[in-house]
Parts: C-alpha cells; structure tokens; sequence
C-alpha cells in the first residue's frame, strides 16, 4: 500500500476557503481519477503560532507504485494547476510517497 502525502501551508485568512474547496471540488476530482482507494485530511495541530499559515496533509492511499505514477504523469499536473490558478502562492504544497509495512 502506497500513502501519497501532500503536505500544504496555507495563508491563515484563507484556510477556511481552501479547506472547503478541498471537499467540495479537489478532493472529488483526485478521487475521480480511479487512482486512489481514500483519503485523510489532517491539521497540523502542535505547530507556533505565528504569521506562516496554517499545516495540513491530505494522505491518499493507492495500491502500487505504478498507479500512483500514473496519477503524477496522467492527472496530477493538471490538478496543480487548477489549485495554482485559484490560490496562486497563498497555498505552498510538498509532496512525498510513503510505503505503509503493516
């Protein structure tokens, strides 16, 4: 099992914004593309406050390592570039692929 983990800082006056974006339009496109059996969304709870966002991961779990690629090549550029469009530099995302081993 693969988990793809997309780590985002938002700008704190827009999480509420992204985050309901995320249910209601990003998160129904990514599951969409078949390549993904769930997801999680989870905050970043122990961080400083300060002036550099709020923290989220979205962990999406897929089977191989071969449909996670064809997620990245076939559908993943173009989702980057819708949440671009949108949110522009005020949502900063890294991203990075675990193997779950039990």
């Amino acid at each position: 099992m693969i988990i793809y983990n997309v780590t985002c800082n938002v700008e704190k006056h827009m999480a509420e914004n992204w985050l309901q974006w995320m249910r209601d339009e990003h998160l129904p496109d990514v599951m969409g593309t078949g390549c993904f059996k769930d997801y999680k969304i989870l905050k970043l709870i122990n961080q400083e406050e300060d002036d550099h966002g709020v923290n989220y991961a979205i962990q999406y779990t897929c089977e191989s390592h071969e449909t996670l690629n064809k997620y990245r090549t076939e559908h993943g550029p173009g989702l980057q570039a819708k949440t671009l469009a949108k949110f522009g530099d005020q949502v900063m995302a890294y991203r990075s692929v675990l193997e779950v081993i039990k």
